[in-house]
């Protein structure tokens, strides 16, 4: 079976301006994979031995490499008249958003009657109708932008100092799923990205505390990050050292300036900064 290519459909680049409206619907899938049939003559590939005989799958069980790119192309695909206009689609969940109550019950309306073209079933435990924020894909969204989801940052506020290489990569891996909303992330966190590197003696210095600690302390005060204004014009600051170089991406409302964007990248060697 050829592996599939198909990108995953994640949270909007843009900033997620089409969610941040005031009334949404949160919804997840019931029976998610098992939703779509595995053809006939591809179940075969399928078949797995067991104490009680052998056996295939007549329908897509999570864990086949293609099963995610699969799913969400066929996901995207039932509802590609309707993704990024009234909706979006994220694996198993989908989001019905709209600018006010009547809206978004119509476009409500407008998604159950394609669920139910195509047999699609939907969770009733897990869904949420009319509220004006929620969380998508570990973001907190709402009419006001997207943030951090807290519940999240407290489990990594609460870690201890990191004992090894395997501990960095994981707090590195959670922290920097939030990178968006941390200003030169990559800059504060060099003294822990060193110790990743192979052969690196593992020495756990002030540096690595105060890298740790800071990291920590920015995602919780970590800022709302708003969608973007296409009617305003766009502001780019730019800065760079001889470890990493940085830039924000913003816009004024009413005189006053706002996050959109946090990018940040560290540079290895000093001449690399002629570079970029």
């Amino acid at each position: 079976m050829r592996k599939g290519r198909k990108f995953l459909h994640v949270l909007p680049q843009d900033g997620g301006e089409s969610l941040t409206t005031s009334f949404l619907l949160f919804s997840g899938w019931l029976l998610g994979y098992f939703q779509i049939e595995i053809d006939l003559e591809d179940q075969e590939k399928t078949t797995f031995t067991c104490p009680f005989g052998t056996f295939a799958y007549r329908r897509m069980p999570f864990g086949l490499c293609n099963a995610l790119a699969t799913f969400q192309r066929c996901m995207l695909s039932i509802f590609s008249d309707m993704v990024e206009r009234i909706m979006e689609v994220f694996m198993d969940d989908i989001t019905v958003y709209g600018g006010s109550y009547e809206e978004c019950l119509l476009h409500l309306e407008v998604v159950l009657q394609r669920c139910i073209e195509k047999d699609l079933v939907l969770n009733w435990e897990k869904c949420h109708f009319m509220v004006q924020q929620g969380i998508v894909l570990g973001h907190i969204i709402s009419k006001n932008g997207i943030e951090v989801d807290k519940a999240k940052v407290e489990l990594i506020v609460k870690l201890p100092p990191l004992t090894n290489v395997k501990g960095i990569r994981q707090f590195l891996g959670h922290a920097g799923f939030y990178r968006r909303f941390i200003k030169d992330f990559s800059k504060i966190s060099k003294p822990l990205c060193e110790l990743l590197v192979k052969d690196a003696k593992f020495v756990w210095d002030e540096k690595c505390q105060k890298s740790f600690e800071e990291l920590k302390q920015f995602l919780t005060t970590a800022p709302i990050v708003r969608a973007p204004n296409w009617k305003l014009p766009f502001e780019v600051m730019c800065d760079a050292s001889d470890l990493a170089m940085g830039a924000v991406l913003g816009q004024r409302e009413d005189g006053k300036p706002y996050v959109i964007y946090y990018a940040s990248k560290t540079l290895k060697r000093l001449k690399e900064l002629h570079n970029y």
